[in-house]
């Protein structure tokens, strides 16, 4: 594969400290609400990234389920491999690329879980096989086969066939952010990047090179 010579130039927008609004949260809905109408496929999808409490990261792709002032919020079997990481080590990083708006926003924060009502109110909004899966699969963990897989997540749907229980092991989190980058591609590589990050009880706004 020749990969080195893929290069797209970005040309769409541009980015000021004048563009902004004062509170990242806002300007987050504002950015998001675009990226719901660029005709993106998932544009709550966001890249997590955690690591042991010695520092060894890992990091995979997740769902936004939430974000207001109060943090970002994504759903998770606790028992997984970023469930472990983030009870070992709460410091993590969110990064969201929208390419059709050539746009990027960076995230900084700790993770802590939501409330067990918080969960169960967002869990029975979900589809009945997505309930039955939360059940059914042990995250991260080894599995012999997929047959497996499926002759459980059968027993369970046998067991649940109208109301599906929350899982003691599955629930929420929510990143509360000690910054935020917002990052628009530019042409030659000279991206405009305005982050704003914690400054007491308020936020401080300022641009980074590219």
């Amino acid at each position: 594969m020749d990969v080195a010579h893929l290069r797209l130039d970005y040309a769409r927008e541009s980015l000021t400290e004048r563009d902004v609004d004062p509170d990242p949260i806002l300007q987050f809905e504002k950015w998001f609400e675009e990226a719901l109408h660029a005709g993106l496929i998932e544009p709550n999808a966001m890249t997590l990234a955690t690591s042991t409490r010695d520092g060894h990261p890992s990091a995979r792709v997740v769902l936004l389920k939430g974000a207001d002032a109060n943090g970002f919020v994504f759903f998770t079997d606790y028992r997984s491999r970023k469930g472990a990481e983030l009870d070992a080590n709460p410091h993590v990083s969110l990064c969201f690329w929208w390419d059709a708006l050539q746009r990027q926003v960076r995230i900084s924060g700790t993770a802590v879980r939501v409330s067990r009502e918080e969960t169960a109110a967002y869990f029975h909004t979900r589809p009945h096989g997505s309930r039955v899966g939360a059940w059914a699969s042990q995250q991260s963990t080894t599995l012999a086969s997929r047959e497996m897989l499926e002759k459980e997540v059968e027993r369970l749907e046998r067991a649940y066939p109208d109301d599906v229980p929350l899982p003691p092991h599955w629930g929420g989190y929510r990143v509360t952010p000690a910054s935020l980058e917002f990052w628009q591609g530019r042409p030659s590589r000279l991206h405009d990047r305005i982050v704003y990050t914690r400054d007491g009880s308020a936020w401080k706004i300022g641009r980074l090179s590219p």
